[in-house]
């Protein structure tokens, strides 16, 4: 059974299944689908459900309690089990939450786990860069308010309303158009204060996310890389054994040979 659960045609088959669930998922909200083929959508639903189910059954089986030490292993657990959560009445909300089983295709396809875990590793330096870039926005939120709150107070009234206003900036979402030239018709020279903020943070700070992900992703590569060598030399180390048992089992047959053959002589 073990060798079931862990062969590539049980992986691909799973990978298959969680596929046509979530097309199946996106159809059910096309009222056209619905109306044509809604109760072949719900069965195919049901049917895949089952199927999930069944797969975390046999799992657990396999590996006992082995099965709640993996995360992949609780994460798959955990969305099955939402997705049979009754969703009626008051919890008819968690229809929604059906789609969370698309998020099994990061369990099962082993580059998607890759990138997640490289996200997830990259997470303790992600906070040091939010930090600074909290710090910043609180100074440049302070700043704006002083400066401008007055005038445009539906921007920089307050401090939240200042940082959400530096925040809609950061993103360069009608930035220009939308806040900053209004604020210079009355303040000329607003573009020495906002201009350093959208380069401090639009072009620094935040590429300091991708550099992260990216050093991330490549030391996940290179353990894998290290693993899949250490395996290498594990297995040509084994196959070396087995060689040199093997000449010494024939030098140990021959010498028998030789021995039975002067006997008889």
């Amino acid at each position: 059974m073990r060798q079931i659960v862990e062969s590539r045609w049980f992986n691909v088959t799973i990978t298959a299944v969680i596929a046509i669930n979530a097309i199946t998922l996106g159809l059910e909200t096309w009222p056209a689908a619905m109306d044509r083929a809604g109760g072949l959508l719900v069965a195919i639903d049901r049917t895949a459900l089952w199927i999930f189910t069944v797969e975390i059954a046999l799992k657990l089986w396999v590996y006992r309690a082995r099965f709640f030490t993996s995360g992949w292993n609780l994460f798959d657990f955990a969305i099955v089990t939402i997705a049979w959560l009754p969703a009626a009445g008051p919890l008819s909300v968690l229809r929604a939450l059906r789609i969370l089983r698309v998020l099994r295709l990061v369990s099962v396809v082993p580059q998607m786990r890759t990138v997640v875990g490289a996200l997830i590793s990259a997470l303790p330096g992600m906070g040091s860069i939010v930090a600074v870039l909290l710090l910043v926005f609180y100074i440049a939120g302070v700043m704006a308010t002083k400066l401008f709150g007055d005038t445009f107070p539906q921007w920089f009234g307050t401090i939240g309303e200042s940082m959400y206003s530096l925040f809609q900036i950061m993103t360069l979402e009608s930035w220009s158009m939308g806040i900053v030239r209004p604020v210079m018709e009355v303040y000329p020279y607003a573009w020495a204060f906002f201009v350093p903020f959208v380069i401090v943070t639009s072009f620094a700070v935040l590429n300091l996310f991708i550099a992260l992900i990216v050093n991330s992703m490549q030391n996940v590569h290179a353990r894998d890389r290290t693993s899949a060598e250490a395996a290498e030399h594990i297995a040509h180390d084994e196959r070396e054994a087995l060689r040199r048992e093997i000449v010494e089992l024939r030098a140990d047959i021959r010498r028998v040979e030789e021995a039975v053959n002067d006997t008889r002589r």
